[in-house]
């Protein structure tokens, strides 16, 4: 036959353990080392605030190995619409800007600078072209919304009161690296 009076004997022992264990919990809870109710919402409202500041500051990283494979394609993309595979690209784009907008080259110098690291290839053009004012400022408006890839690093324009003006303009664009 079992033994009751062991059984319930340890029973006791583990619903007085238990009432112990409530009492000292309670007493934790009602403690000043916890803090009030006020005290512990507001530290609670504090930890889901800074929660939501560091999601929100983590947000652009997700996805972050499709967008670098993204903006790889992009920049790809970029280079080969952009830059120029040879210097005659360039020369051809700076004679057909000229030809739309009815102005004269005089002359252009190019100069290929030491290739960058991204594995394209910087051209310092120097130009002087002939025209009209008007024409000659919409020759610049147009060279900088070119496809083709141009930066107008300087403009100096010089003319007598009668005749065309003449323009020298410095100018900077990319050959695309092999």
């Amino acid at each position: 036959m079992p033994d009751l009076q062991s059984t319930r004997r340890n029973l006791k022992i583990a619903v007085a353990a238990m009432v112990v264990a409530d009492v000292i919990a309670v007493g934790v809870l009602f403690s000043p080392l916890v803090g009030s109710a006020e005290s512990r919402q507001t530290q609670l409202n504090q930890m889901f605030a800074e929660y939501r500041k560091k999601t929100r500051d983590v947000e652009p990283l997700r996805g972050m190995p499709q967008k670098i494979v993204l903006a790889k394609n992009q920049i790809g993309d970029f280079y080969k619409d952009r830059f120029a595979a040879k210097d005659s690209e360039l020369t051809t784009e700076l004679g057909k800007l000229a030809a739309e907008n009815g102005i004269h080259i005089l002359s252009a110098k190019y100069k290929e600078e030491d290739p960058e690291t991204s594995g394209v290839v910087p051209v310092e053009i120097q130009g002087s072209f002939a025209g009209d004012y008007l024409q000659l400022v919409r020759f610049i408006n147009t060279v900088e919304r070119s496809r083709m890839f141009f930066t107008v690093d300087g403009v100096d324009l010089a003319g007598e009161s009668k005749g065309p003006v003449h323009l020298s303009i410095m100018l900077h664009s990319y050959l695309r690296g092999a």
